[in-house]
Protein backbone atom coordinates (compact mmCIF):
# COMPACT_ATOMS: atom_id res chain seq x y z
CA UNK A 1 0.00 0.00 0.00
CA UNK A 2 1.20 3.45 -1.04
CA UNK A 3 0.79 6.67 0.98
CA UNK A 4 1.10 10.52 -0.16
CA UNK A 5 4.53 12.90 0.88
CA UNK A 6 2.37 14.38 3.66
CA UNK A 7 1.11 11.23 5.36
CA UNK A 8 4.84 10.00 5.21
CA UNK A 9 6.01 12.85 6.85
CA UNK A 10 3.38 12.52 9.66
CA UNK A 11 4.91 8.96 10.38
CA UNK A 12 8.30 11.14 10.00
CA UNK A 13 7.36 13.44 12.48
CA UNK A 14 6.17 10.83 15.03
CA UNK A 15 9.20 9.29 14.88
CA UNK A 16 11.59 12.31 15.62
CA UNK A 17 12.69 12.72 12.08
CA UNK A 18 13.69 16.15 10.74
CA UNK A 19 10.72 17.64 8.32
CA UNK A 20 9.85 21.08 6.67
CA UNK A 21 7.19 22.79 8.83
CA UNK A 22 4.22 22.82 6.78
CA UNK A 23 0.45 20.95 5.76
CA UNK A 24 -1.80 19.44 3.51
CA UNK A 25 -4.28 21.42 1.40
CA UNK A 26 -7.54 20.35 -0.24
CA UNK A 27 -8.90 24.04 -1.85
CA UNK A 28 -6.45 26.85 -3.23
CA UNK A 29 -7.80 28.84 0.05
CA UNK A 30 -6.62 26.31 2.46
CA UNK A 31 -3.16 26.83 0.77
CA UNK A 32 -3.11 30.10 0.81
CA UNK A 33 -4.11 29.68 4.80
CA UNK A 34 -1.19 27.29 4.95
CA UNK A 35 1.22 29.48 3.47
CA UNK A 36 0.15 32.94 5.48
CA UNK A 37 -0.02 30.61 8.90
CA UNK A 38 3.61 29.31 7.60
CA UNK A 39 4.99 33.23 7.94
CA UNK A 40 8.10 32.98 5.86
CA UNK A 41 8.77 32.96 1.63
CA UNK A 42 9.53 31.02 -0.08
CA UNK A 43 7.12 28.37 0.09
CA UNK A 44 6.68 25.17 -1.73
CA UNK A 45 3.60 23.89 -3.23
CA UNK A 46 3.28 20.36 -3.82
CA UNK A 47 0.92 18.17 -6.20
CA UNK A 48 0.21 14.93 -4.10
CA UNK A 49 -0.45 11.04 -5.85
CA UNK A 50 1.37 8.01 -5.88
CA UNK A 51 3.78 8.66 -8.24
CA UNK A 52 7.41 10.27 -8.14
CA UNK A 53 8.71 12.80 -10.75
CA UNK A 54 6.44 15.40 -10.18
CA UNK A 55 8.93 18.05 -10.47
CA UNK A 56 9.75 17.28 -13.71
CA UNK A 57 5.97 17.20 -14.75
CA UNK A 58 4.92 20.38 -13.64
CA UNK A 59 3.93 19.60 -9.97
CA UNK A 60 6.07 21.38 -7.52
CA UNK A 61 6.33 25.25 -7.93
CA UNK A 62 8.17 27.31 -5.49
CA UNK A 63 6.26 30.23 -4.25
CA UNK A 64 8.24 33.56 -3.55
CA UNK A 65 4.85 35.42 -2.33
CA UNK A 66 0.92 34.81 -1.27
CA UNK A 67 0.11 35.59 -4.97
CA UNK A 68 2.42 32.61 -6.25
CA UNK A 69 1.12 30.60 -3.95
CA UNK A 70 -2.69 31.15 -4.97
CA UNK A 71 -1.32 30.69 -9.03
CA UNK A 72 0.77 27.87 -8.72
CA UNK A 73 -2.06 26.16 -6.30
CA UNK A 74 -4.91 27.20 -8.89
CA UNK A 75 -2.57 25.72 -11.80
CA UNK A 76 -1.50 22.31 -9.81
CA UNK A 77 -5.12 21.36 -8.01
CA UNK A 78 -7.26 19.43 -10.61
CA UNK A 79 -4.42 18.81 -12.84
CA UNK A 80 -3.55 15.84 -14.51
CA UNK A 81 -0.23 15.57 -13.60
CA UNK A 82 1.82 13.02 -15.91
CA UNK A 83 5.44 11.65 -14.77
CA UNK A 84 7.54 8.63 -15.84
CA UNK A 85 5.81 6.65 -12.85
CA UNK A 86 1.87 7.57 -14.01
CA UNK A 87 2.09 6.50 -17.91
CA UNK A 88 0.60 8.56 -20.16
CA UNK A 89 -2.77 8.60 -18.62
CA UNK A 90 -1.50 10.51 -15.27
CA UNK A 91 -2.65 11.05 -12.67
CA UNK A 92 -5.76 13.70 -11.36
CA UNK A 93 -4.43 15.57 -8.46
CA UNK A 94 -6.32 16.64 -5.89
CA UNK A 95 -4.25 17.57 -2.63
CA UNK A 96 -1.33 19.60 -1.89
CA UNK A 97 1.56 19.62 0.69
CA UNK A 98 2.29 23.25 1.16
CA UNK A 99 5.49 23.95 3.03
CA UNK A 100 8.57 26.24 4.15
CA UNK A 101 11.17 26.15 1.53
CA UNK A 102 14.36 25.76 2.72
CA UNK A 103 17.92 26.95 1.83
CA UNK A 104 19.38 23.50 0.86
CA UNK A 105 23.32 23.15 0.21
CA UNK A 106 23.37 19.81 -0.93
CA UNK A 107 21.36 16.72 -1.30
CA UNK A 108 21.21 12.88 -0.91
CA UNK A 109 19.62 9.92 -1.18
CA UNK A 110 18.43 7.44 1.27
CA UNK A 111 16.44 4.46 1.71
CA UNK A 112 15.29 1.55 4.09
CA UNK A 113 13.88 -1.48 2.95
CA UNK A 114 14.00 -5.24 3.20
CA UNK A 115 15.82 -7.65 0.75
CA UNK A 116 14.79 -10.63 0.03
CA UNK A 117 18.22 -11.63 -1.37
CA UNK A 118 19.92 -11.84 1.85
CA UNK A 119 16.86 -11.63 4.22
CA UNK A 120 17.78 -8.60 6.08
CA UNK A 121 16.74 -5.14 6.03
CA UNK A 122 18.80 -2.52 3.46
CA UNK A 123 19.69 0.48 3.92
CA UNK A 124 20.95 2.34 0.31
CA UNK A 125 22.38 5.89 0.27
CA UNK A 126 24.38 8.10 -2.08
CA UNK A 127 25.33 11.49 -2.72
CA UNK A 128 23.61 11.74 -6.09
CA UNK A 129 20.16 12.82 -4.25
CA UNK A 130 17.74 14.64 -5.81
CA UNK A 131 18.14 12.17 -8.74
CA UNK A 132 16.42 9.18 -10.52
CA UNK A 133 18.30 6.13 -8.22
CA UNK A 134 17.48 3.98 -10.91
CA UNK A 135 19.75 6.22 -13.17
CA UNK A 136 22.32 6.24 -10.90
CA UNK A 137 22.17 2.52 -10.06
CA UNK A 138 22.54 1.91 -13.63
CA UNK A 139 25.14 4.84 -14.80
CA UNK A 140 27.19 5.25 -11.50
CA UNK A 141 26.57 2.30 -9.16
CA UNK A 142 29.69 2.63 -7.42
CA UNK A 143 27.36 5.73 -6.13
CA UNK A 144 25.63 3.89 -4.30
CA UNK A 145 26.55 2.89 -0.37
CA UNK A 146 24.49 0.02 0.85
CA UNK A 147 24.28 -1.43 4.64
CA UNK A 148 22.45 -4.62 5.52
CA UNK A 149 21.64 -5.30 8.80
CA UNK A 150 20.39 -8.20 10.48
CA UNK A 151 16.67 -7.48 11.79
CA UNK A 152 17.25 -10.40 15.13
CA UNK A 153 20.02 -7.94 15.67
CA UNK A 154 18.61 -4.90 14.74
CA UNK A 155 20.34 -1.77 13.77
CA UNK A 156 23.75 -0.74 15.55
CA UNK A 157 25.05 2.31 15.89
CA UNK A 158 27.94 1.08 13.77
CA UNK A 159 25.52 0.91 10.43
CA UNK A 160 24.83 4.34 11.05
CA UNK A 161 28.47 5.23 11.35
CA UNK A 162 29.23 2.93 7.89
CA UNK A 163 26.17 4.96 6.38
CA UNK A 164 27.41 8.39 7.17
CA UNK A 165 30.91 7.55 6.34
CA UNK A 166 29.91 6.49 2.77
CA UNK A 167 27.92 9.95 2.50
CA UNK A 168 31.41 11.71 3.75
CA UNK A 169 29.32 12.81 6.73
CA UNK A 170 31.20 14.17 10.16
CA UNK A 171 30.92 15.85 12.78
CA UNK A 172 27.38 17.24 13.89
CA UNK A 173 26.07 16.34 10.54
CA UNK A 174 27.04 12.74 11.05
CA UNK A 175 25.76 12.74 14.46
CA UNK A 176 22.03 14.38 13.26
CA UNK A 177 22.44 11.44 10.06
CA UNK A 178 22.86 8.65 12.24
CA UNK A 179 20.16 9.54 15.02
CA UNK A 180 17.36 9.69 12.01
CA UNK A 181 18.76 6.46 10.02
CA UNK A 182 18.00 4.73 13.67
CA UNK A 183 14.96 5.99 13.85
CA UNK A 184 13.78 4.87 10.50
CA UNK A 185 15.30 1.81 10.96
CA UNK A 186 12.34 1.23 13.72
CA UNK A 187 9.52 3.42 11.51
CA UNK A 188 10.60 0.69 9.19
CA UNK A 189 10.51 -2.56 11.16
CA UNK A 190 7.16 -1.32 13.19
CA UNK A 191 4.98 -0.56 10.01
CA UNK A 192 6.54 -3.59 8.16
CA UNK A 193 7.19 -1.20 5.22
CA UNK A 194 8.35 -2.34 2.20
CA UNK A 195 10.24 0.65 1.52
CA UNK A 196 11.16 4.12 3.02
CA UNK A 197 12.74 6.80 1.02
CA UNK A 198 13.74 10.32 1.32
CA UNK A 199 15.01 11.53 -2.06
CA UNK A 200 16.07 14.50 -1.65
CA UNK A 201 17.41 14.13 1.88
CA UNK A 202 18.79 17.84 2.37
CA UNK A 203 22.06 19.10 4.03
CA UNK A 204 20.93 23.01 5.14
CA UNK A 205 22.81 25.73 4.82
CA UNK A 206 22.49 26.63 8.84
CA UNK A 207 23.47 23.07 9.14
CA UNK A 208 20.78 20.88 9.70
CA UNK A 209 19.73 17.55 7.81
CA UNK A 210 16.10 17.19 6.96
CA UNK A 211 14.06 14.90 5.21
CA UNK A 212 12.61 17.46 2.18
CA UNK A 213 10.59 14.37 0.57
CA UNK A 214 8.93 11.17 1.93
CA UNK A 215 7.88 8.28 0.43
CA UNK A 216 6.58 4.97 2.45
CA UNK A 217 5.18 1.79 0.76
CA UNK A 218 3.65 -0.84 3.14
CA UNK A 219 3.28 -4.38 3.13
CA UNK A 220 -0.34 -5.11 1.77
CA UNK A 221 -0.35 -8.26 4.08
CA UNK A 222 0.74 -6.77 7.17
CA UNK A 223 -1.79 -3.69 6.74
CA UNK A 224 -4.56 -4.90 9.13
CA UNK A 225 -2.58 -4.82 11.80
CA UNK A 226 -1.76 -1.60 11.32
CA UNK A 227 -4.88 0.75 11.93
CA UNK A 228 -3.84 4.04 11.81
CA UNK A 229 -2.45 2.78 8.51
CA UNK A 230 -5.44 1.72 6.80
CA UNK A 231 -6.83 5.08 7.56
CA UNK A 232 -3.85 6.09 5.29
CA UNK A 233 -5.62 4.78 1.73
CA UNK A 234 -6.44 7.17 -0.80
CA UNK A 235 -8.85 4.41 -3.25
CA UNK A 236 -8.65 7.98 -5.69
CA UNK A 237 -4.85 6.61 -6.38
CA UNK A 238 -5.89 2.92 -7.27
CA UNK A 239 -6.76 0.90 -10.34
CA UNK A 240 -10.88 1.02 -9.60
CA UNK A 241 -10.43 -3.09 -10.62
CA UNK A 242 -7.62 -3.22 -8.09
CA UNK A 243 -10.11 -1.81 -5.45
CA UNK A 244 -13.16 -3.99 -6.08
CA UNK A 245 -11.05 -6.99 -6.28
CA UNK A 246 -9.80 -6.34 -2.87
CA UNK A 247 -13.28 -6.23 -1.39
CA UNK A 248 -13.51 -10.17 -2.36
CA UNK A 249 -9.77 -10.56 -1.18
CA UNK A 250 -8.77 -11.47 -4.78
CA UNK A 251 -5.14 -10.87 -5.52
CA UNK A 252 -5.40 -8.83 -9.11
CA UNK A 253 -2.98 -6.44 -11.03
CA UNK A 254 -3.67 -4.28 -13.54
CA UNK A 255 -0.84 -4.63 -16.25
CA UNK A 256 -0.23 -1.27 -18.33
CA UNK A 257 -0.42 -3.17 -21.67
CA UNK A 258 -2.24 -6.53 -22.83
CA UNK A 259 -5.56 -7.94 -23.82
CA UNK A 260 -5.76 -11.32 -22.97
CA UNK A 261 -7.38 -11.18 -19.15
CA UNK A 262 -5.91 -14.22 -16.99
CA UNK A 263 -7.26 -16.08 -13.64
CA UNK A 264 -5.17 -18.73 -12.01
CA UNK A 265 -5.36 -20.29 -8.36
CA UNK A 266 -2.17 -20.01 -7.06
CA UNK A 267 0.21 -16.73 -7.41
CA UNK A 268 3.22 -19.26 -8.99
CA UNK A 269 0.49 -20.71 -11.12
CA UNK A 270 -0.28 -16.94 -12.47
CA UNK A 271 3.24 -15.86 -12.81
CA UNK A 272 3.98 -18.86 -15.19
CA UNK A 273 0.77 -18.40 -17.29
CA UNK A 274 1.76 -15.05 -17.48
CA UNK A 275 5.24 -16.36 -19.00
CA UNK A 276 3.49 -18.61 -21.79
CA UNK A 277 1.29 -16.16 -23.06
CA UNK A 278 3.84 -14.53 -23.64
CA UNK A 279 5.93 -17.51 -25.05
CA UNK A 280 2.84 -17.95 -27.09
CA UNK A 281 3.12 -14.70 -28.36
CA UNK A 282 0.56 -13.39 -26.44
CA UNK A 283 -0.03 -9.75 -24.30
CA UNK A 284 -1.18 -10.98 -20.60
CA UNK A 285 -3.78 -7.91 -19.70
CA UNK A 286 -3.54 -8.96 -15.87
CA UNK A 287 -2.75 -10.90 -13.16
CA UNK A 288 -5.60 -12.60 -10.98
CA UNK A 289 -4.75 -15.25 -8.48
CA UNK A 290 -8.11 -16.20 -6.85
CA UNK A 291 -6.40 -17.82 -4.34
CA UNK A 292 -7.01 -21.92 -3.21
CA UNK A 293 -9.94 -21.99 -1.14
CA UNK A 294 -11.76 -19.32 -3.26
CA UNK A 295 -16.03 -19.80 -3.15
CA UNK A 296 -17.73 -19.46 -6.41
CA UNK A 297 -18.52 -15.72 -5.47
CA UNK A 298 -15.24 -14.99 -5.73
CA UNK A 299 -14.64 -16.53 -8.99
CA UNK A 300 -18.20 -14.65 -10.18
CA UNK A 301 -16.53 -11.13 -8.78
CA UNK A 302 -13.16 -12.19 -10.56
CA UNK A 303 -14.67 -12.69 -14.11
CA UNK A 304 -16.87 -9.57 -14.04
CA UNK A 305 -13.72 -7.66 -12.95
CA UNK A 306 -11.71 -9.45 -16.25
CA UNK A 307 -14.85 -9.08 -18.36
CA UNK A 308 -15.26 -5.26 -17.70
CA UNK A 309 -11.99 -4.17 -18.84
CA UNK A 310 -12.41 -3.40 -22.19
CA UNK A 311 -8.70 -3.42 -23.31
CA UNK A 312 -9.38 -7.46 -22.84
CA UNK A 313 -9.75 -9.31 -25.87
CA UNK A 314 -10.16 -12.92 -24.46
CA UNK A 315 -9.67 -14.92 -21.70
CA UNK A 316 -7.68 -17.57 -20.21
CA UNK A 317 -8.73 -19.60 -16.86
CA UNK A 318 -5.98 -21.78 -15.73
CA UNK A 319 -7.04 -24.06 -12.89
CA UNK A 320 -5.63 -26.90 -11.30
CA UNK A 321 -8.58 -27.95 -8.40
CA UNK A 322 -6.67 -28.34 -4.95
CA UNK A 323 -8.27 -26.84 -2.63
CA UNK A 324 -10.57 -24.86 -4.86
CA UNK A 325 -12.47 -27.94 -6.44
CA UNK A 326 -12.80 -27.42 -10.47
CA UNK A 327 -17.04 -27.54 -10.36
CA UNK A 328 -17.43 -24.50 -7.62
CA UNK A 329 -14.91 -22.48 -10.33
CA UNK A 330 -17.33 -23.87 -12.98
CA UNK A 331 -20.26 -22.79 -10.77
CA UNK A 332 -18.32 -19.39 -10.54
CA UNK A 333 -18.04 -18.63 -14.45
CA UNK A 334 -21.19 -19.91 -15.43
CA UNK A 335 -23.23 -17.68 -12.82
CA UNK A 336 -20.91 -14.60 -13.71
CA UNK A 337 -21.41 -15.20 -17.53
CA UNK A 338 -25.45 -15.38 -16.90
CA UNK A 339 -25.15 -12.00 -15.30
CA UNK A 340 -22.47 -10.13 -17.25
CA UNK A 341 -22.85 -11.90 -20.73
CA UNK A 342 -19.58 -13.01 -22.48
CA UNK A 343 -19.04 -11.33 -25.67
CA UNK A 344 -15.02 -13.20 -26.35
CA UNK A 345 -13.46 -16.04 -26.57
CA UNK A 346 -13.01 -18.12 -23.62
CA UNK A 347 -9.89 -20.74 -23.13
CA UNK A 348 -10.12 -22.72 -20.22
CA UNK A 349 -7.97 -25.65 -18.98
CA UNK A 350 -9.24 -27.19 -15.61
CA UNK A 351 -7.48 -30.24 -13.66
CA UNK A 352 -7.46 -31.55 -10.32
CA UNK A 353 -10.04 -32.36 -7.70
CA UNK A 354 -14.13 -32.47 -9.28
CA UNK A 355 -12.61 -32.19 -12.81
CA UNK A 356 -15.28 -33.97 -14.44
CA UNK A 357 -18.30 -32.21 -12.66
CA UNK A 358 -16.55 -28.76 -13.41
CA UNK A 359 -16.78 -29.69 -17.14
CA UNK A 360 -20.34 -31.13 -16.82
CA UNK A 361 -21.33 -27.98 -15.57
CA UNK A 362 -19.21 -25.83 -17.95
CA UNK A 363 -20.55 -28.16 -21.30
CA UNK A 364 -24.21 -27.98 -19.84
CA UNK A 365 -24.01 -24.02 -19.46
CA UNK A 366 -24.26 -23.44 -22.93
CA UNK A 367 -21.32 -21.63 -23.03
CA UNK A 368 -19.34 -20.98 -25.99
CA UNK A 369 -15.84 -21.69 -24.41
CA UNK A 370 -12.90 -23.49 -25.76
CA UNK A 371 -11.06 -25.96 -24.05
CA UNK A 372 -7.39 -26.92 -23.74
CA UNK A 373 -5.90 -30.73 -22.44
CA UNK A 374 -2.84 -28.51 -20.65
CA UNK A 375 -1.41 -25.50 -20.07
CA UNK A 376 0.97 -25.16 -23.45
CA UNK A 377 -1.89 -25.33 -25.56
CA UNK A 378 -4.27 -23.31 -23.05
CA UNK A 379 -1.44 -20.49 -24.20
CA UNK A 380 -1.00 -21.32 -27.78
CA UNK A 381 -4.79 -21.29 -28.07
CA UNK A 382 -5.11 -17.92 -26.09
CA UNK A 383 -2.71 -16.39 -28.23
CA UNK A 384 -4.32 -17.26 -31.31
CA UNK A 385 -8.37 -15.72 -30.65
CA UNK A 386 -6.62 -12.66 -29.48
CA UNK A 387 -4.48 -11.88 -32.43
CA UNK A 388 -7.88 -13.01 -34.29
Amino acid sequence: MKIHEFQAKQLFQKYGVPIPRGKAAFSVAEAKQIGAELGVFPVVVKAQIHAGGRGKGGGVKLAKNAAEVDQYASSILGMTLVTHQTGPEGKLVKKLLVEEGLPIEKELYLSVLPDRGTAKIVFMASEAGGMDIEKVAAETPEKIVKVFIDPLIGMKGYHANELAFGLNLSGDLAKQFNAMATKLYKLCVDYDCSLVEINPLILTKDGRVIALDGKINFDDNAVGRHKDIQEYRDLDEEDPSEVEASKYELNYIKMPSGNIGSMVNGAGLAMATMDLIKQAGGDPANFLDVGGGASAEQVEAGFKIILADPTVKAVLINIFGGILRCDRLANGVVEAAKKVGIQIPVVIRMEGTNVEEGRRILNESGLNLITAKDVSDAAQKIAAVAKA
